[in-house]
């Protein structure tokens, strides 16, 4: 017999209230920013990724999909890994001339190198 824990939204597993129902998550719709409105910097990381160097743009506002589909773009252009968190795009290596130069040239005009 397998001993399989039933575990339903937020961790609940029992209630005792009779009348208990989950309430609906509610998930906010935010809406993109126009390309010339956002406000990304580019930072060059080591901190906690056990000596690698990345390259974290933040600023980005917008929905989740549109994040992910630049940091895909993004990722193409400089031919390296990288991913999103935390509303931050993740870029593997030292990319931030080349992200620099990439998000100028697609109407990104509000965009800076930051940090030291």
């Amino acid at each position: 017999m397998s001993k399989k824990n039933k575990v339903s939204k937020n961790g609940f597993v029992y209630s005792t209230n009779p009348d208990f129902q989950f309430e609906q998550e509610e998930t906010e719709n935010i809406e993109t920013l126009p390309n010339q409105q956002q406000k990304l910097r580019i930072w060059l990381d080591t901190k906690q990724r056990a000596g690698k160097t990345v390259t974290l743009i933040s600023g980005f506002i917008g929905s989740e999909n549109d994040i992910e589909k630049l940091t895909k773009q993004l990722k193409n252009f400089c031919g390296t890994g990288g991913s999103t968190k935390n509303n931050e795009m993740i870029i593997q290596g030292d990319q931030r001339e080349k992200i620099l130069q990439w998000l100028l040239k697609n109407g990104y005009s509000n965009t800076k190198k930051a940090g030291g």
